[in-house]
């Protein structure tokens, strides 16, 4: 008996000690644990999407590939698969499955070592989160007490949400719905039964049991998924057996980041950064809504590379790629990556013969022939010819020799024989292209060059170029506010201007001819340089610099009379937003390319408004609307009447070609083009805008209009109708020669008709004024 005492004194001791080592290792482990209460606000890094107006998604900005969804949004049996490969008793413990513990810790006492875990999906939400990856018991204990503290914190769905959203499943996809689309191309609300159990495989060691890099062990860890479900009664049999002989079809949801518009998706970025930061923008899981017309934008940059294309062609062949000696061929054969191709496609082949009539070429495990009809334009570049000047080629050995890589399209793929092919050329020249609804300032379509892979650099926003004469209607609107009207008369004849430096400015016309007395009218429509000038020495440059900031222009304006030619530096965004004051009826409007920012939780961060601004008078602004449409009726832009619409627009060029634009617009959509090379040079003998952004202009309006009603643009009630003698610029009578119908302000429309010697009373007509910037010399 008094051994039994003994005994028992001792368990009591030995409990007591237990429970007093237990109670001091409790507060020993919890000493350091870190703040659980933060998950109650769950904020991971998810990826922000971007989307066009129409909810189409145009690319994904992020560091880890992860789209918050709740339980909801995951198709039911999708849960059940996690729950049944990493805790099946998930509903029922308290954040700790003992028995399990036991299990593992057994199991690492035989292997001497931990080998096991036993860890349930709240420990698991507690060690991603909270603590370090390591495997020690006391990073166990910690993980144990969290685990407990957590589930009184939290409610089982909360943990759960939180648990497979986190998780990372392999191929850098982050939670299900990542995962979902990463393998099956599928969003988690579309996962079926045997898709769900091989994701469910996953968290055990996403790479050991990746179906791309180990399909097997892949498959034994989805049989091991499925038998955990029947076991458990969470499945029938014959669902498990349907699964079971399901074939799975791997292959990721297409990334359509870049793809489309990737200057307009490199433009938002870069404004979401300023905005919010780095951080927030590749992991806040941002949803971005952006004004660009998906359609529009797809129309655009194909106008601009179609374009650019043809304009490097015009001007000659610059040479193949590269050129291999015979022992780089089968090399260079052997690397090509060719995937499906249709007409039209591009790719880059070599050459193995070549006679009069053409080329062989050889291109992955296929041939082709390259015909001397398509390399007619490939003649040795001349700049200082005319395209129409240079002659054709009629010799392909003059073009390309064998070993060379050059650039061919598909025209016709045949089976067992060589394909046709045509010679191609990448453009050196570059690009830019701007869309917008001139109205809301929403940016439809925005193109910054020909290549955004090979070069980042936005033309559309970044570049600062001259305008040439697409700045005069700036200048005209100045005038037409300042004692001018579109009937002005203006002498149109040699000037030659002194700096105070000395140095002699003699400004021409485009043509080289001078007109004598001239319309304000034809002065826009054909361009005039001459009488520009005089109506800037007129109006004042300075007038003109306080006009073209009215207009929101930011660029480069130096006060002198150059500028009223074109010579400031605008991108073409910029001179965009200055356009809009035309239809809209003297005010401008900020263009916008983001609409909304909304967070991962439904908070609203942005929503966009209009920024408008007074620039003109409306009355000023449809007169210069109403004469650019005569730039397009009898004018340089002439080629844009192929529309059949009511289009007003300017071209511009600048010396010796370097720079050439296209500005026009309708009351519904107005589109700005600029050509040129990066580093300023000519691009060749006669590529104006007429010729080298006004093709462009209509290639993409072309295609658009169909989608828009006719619009006329809308004269303001201050607006009186002309008919106006185009010699003196006085109303018209029965027996004038030439006349035209011309806007004028309620009370500035001109006299009758009256003689030569009374041309000097216009006060349009006099040259006088201007003299304190500039020495004029006859």
């Amino acid at each position: 008996m008094k051994v039994l005492k003994i005994f028992l004194a001792f368990i009591v001791l030995g409990v007591f000690l237990a429970a007093g080592a237990g109670v001091g290792l409790y507060y020993w482990a919890q000493e350091d644990l870190p703040g659980f209460t933060k998950l109650s606000d769950y904020s991971p890094a998810l990826a922000t999407t971007v989307r066009a107006r129409d909810g189409r998604i145009l690319g994904y900005f992020y560091r880890e590939k992860r789209f918050l969804i709740p339980l909801s949004m995951m198709s039911p049996i999708t849960v059940k698969a996690f729950l049944a490969a990493e805790d099946s008793g998930f509903y029922q413990h308290e954040g700790v499955d003992l028995p399990g513990i036991f299990r593992a810790a057994v199991k690492n006492f035989i292997a001497g070592g931990i080998v096991q875990g036993g860890s349930t999906i709240t420990q698991q939400v507690i060690k991603s989160m909270l603590l370090t990856p390591e495997r020690s018991y006391e990073r166990k204990l910690k993980e144990v007490i969290l685990a407990y503290r957590l589930e009184k914190y939290l409610s089982k769905d909360e943990i759960l949400t939180i648990y497979l959203n986190q998780i990372y499943l392999g191929a850098k996809a982050y939670g299900v719905e990542a995962a979902a689309r990463e393998y099956f191309g599928v969003n988690a609300s579309q996962l079926s039964l045997a898709q769900a159990a091989l994701l469910a495989g996953l968290p055990k060691a996403p790479s050991r049991y990746s179906p791309y890099g180990n399909p097997e062990r892949a498959r034994e860890r989805q049989l091991y998924v499925l038998a955990r479900l029947r076991d458990l009664g969470w499945i029938a049999g014959t669902e498990y057996e349907a699964a079971v002989n399901e074939p799975l079809v791997y292959g990721a949801q297409e990334d359509p980041s870049w793809k489309v518009g990737p200057y307009y998706l490199e433009e938002v970025r870069r404004q979401l950064v300023d905005r919010y930061g780095e951080d927030m923008v590749y992991g806040g899981g941002l949803q971005v809504r952006t004004a660009m017309d998906m359609d529009h934008q797809i129309i655009a940059d194909q106008a601009l590379r179609t374009g650019l294309v043809e304009t490097a062609k015009r001007h000659g062949w610059q040479g193949p790629v590269k050129h291999l000696d015979v022992g780089g061929y089968e090399e260079f054969l052997d690397a090509q990556q060719l995937g499906e191709s249709s007409p039209g496609d591009w790719m880059q082949v070599l050459v193995t013969g070549v006679e009069k009539a053409g080329a062989t070429v050889r291109f992955g495990d296929k041939s082709g022939i390259v015909p001397v009809a398509s390399m007619s334009w490939a003649r040795v570049p001349n700049p200082k010819l005319a395209p129409e000047e240079a002659g054709k080629v009629s010799d392909a050995r003059k073009v390309v020799k064998p070993g060379d890589v050059i650039w061919v399209s598909v025209e016709e793929m045949l089976e067992d024989k060589p394909w046709k092919l045509q010679l191609e050329q990448e453009p050196k020249v570059e690009g830019a292209l701007v869309s917008m609804d001139p109205q809301s300032g929403e940016v439809l379509a925005l193109c910054g060059g020909y290549d955004f892979f090979r070069s980042q650099f936005n033309r559309a926003t970044q570049a600062l170029r001259q305008p040439g004469s697409a700045f005069k209607p700036i200048v005209y609107s100045a005038a037409l506010d300042n004692g001018f009207t579109a009937a002005s008369i203006v002498l149109d004849a040699p000037i030659v201007y002194q700096d105070g430096s000395g140095e002699m400015w003699k400004p021409e016309n485009f043509e080289g001819i001078f007109y004598g007395p001239t319309l304000l009218r034809t002065a826009l429509v054909k361009s005039r340089n001459l009488v520009t000038i005089r109506v800037a020495q007129q109006v004042g440059i300075d007038t003109i610099v306080e006009r073209g900031k009215a207009l929101g222009l930011t660029g480069v304006m130096e006060p002198n009379l150059s500028l009223a030619l074109g010579s400031g530096q605008f991108t073409p965004l910029n001179l965009c937003q200055a356009y809009t004051a035309f239809p809209r009826g003297g005010t401008s409007i900020k263009p916008r390319l983001i609409e909304s920012v909304v967070s991962p939780w439904g908070e609203q961060l942005f929503s966009a408004t209009q920024e408008v601004s007074e620039a003109m008078p409306p009355e000023t602004a449809y007169i210069i609307s109403h004469l650019l449409q005569q730039v397009v009726q009898h004018g340089t832009g002439a080629r844009a009447k192929v529309l059949g619409r009511p289009v007003a627009g300017k071209t511009g060029t600048t010396n010796d070609e370097q720079d050439a634009w296209f500005m026009g617009f309708s009351p519904y959509l107005l589109t700005g083009v600029w050509v040129g090379y990066d580093q300023v040079r000519p691009m060749g003998k006669y590529e104006t805008g007429a010729r080298s952004a006004l093709p462009i202009w209509i290639d993409y309006r072309s295609k658009v209009e169909p989608n828009y009603p006719v619009q006329d643009f809308q004269a303001p009630p201050g607006i009186v109708m002309a008919r106006v003698d185009a010699r003196t610029g006085r109303l018209a009578g029965p027996g004038a020669v030439e006349a035209y119908m011309l806007p004028f302000q309620n009370g500035t429309e001109p006299l009758p008709s009256a003689g030569l010697d009374e041309l000097d009373a216009d006060p349009g007509s006099s040259n006088a004024g201007g003299e304190s910037l500039l020495k004029q010399i006859f």
